[in-house]
């Protein structure tokens, strides 16, 4: 397995404001007008499920196993070329700030390593910037 961390990343919002919104994948639509149009290839997802489409490897579906309210999220591959798990973890920082760190664990061939490793960092770097700039207060 490999294992890729993103930064930590500042929100201004409380840990449990973050965690309510991220654990409810349905809150994905109160912030689906903020993620850019070219990366919404097919997003389809409900309240444990998210499925999108993304290029050149097609669609790719993860659920969640794991809630541990209120600091952290897991989710499982279904729909993959590879197997991984995603782990959102949320830790406070004051009553009005938290800290968010995201982190995939995946089966990667090892002769695929190299050509995903610096991919799979870009990727999880933008999603936790994605994460941060959401506006947490809405949800509660």
């Amino acid at each position: 397995m490999a294992k890729f961390e993103s930064s930590v990343k500042q929100i201004p919002y409380p840990q449990q404001s973050v965690y309510t919104m991220l654990s409810d994948l349905t809150h994905i639509e109160a912030v689906k007008e903020k993620i850019p149009e070219d990366k919404l290839n097919n997003l389809e997802f409900d309240k444990d499920r998210i499925s999108i489409d993304v290029s050149p490897v097609g669609q790719v579906s993860m659920h969640i196993i794991d809630r541990e309210e209120p600091k952290m999220i897991k989710f499982e591959s279904e729909n993959s070329p590879m197997s991984f798990h995603f782990w959102i973890q949320v830790l406070p920082v004051t009553d009005t700030e938290s800290k968010m760190r995201l982190t995939i664990d995946a089966d990667i061939p090892i002769f695929l390593k190299g050509m995903v490793s610096g991919p799979l960092q870009e990727g999880i770097e933008k999603i936790a910037d994605a994460l941060a700039m959401i506006p947490y207060e809405t949800q509660e």
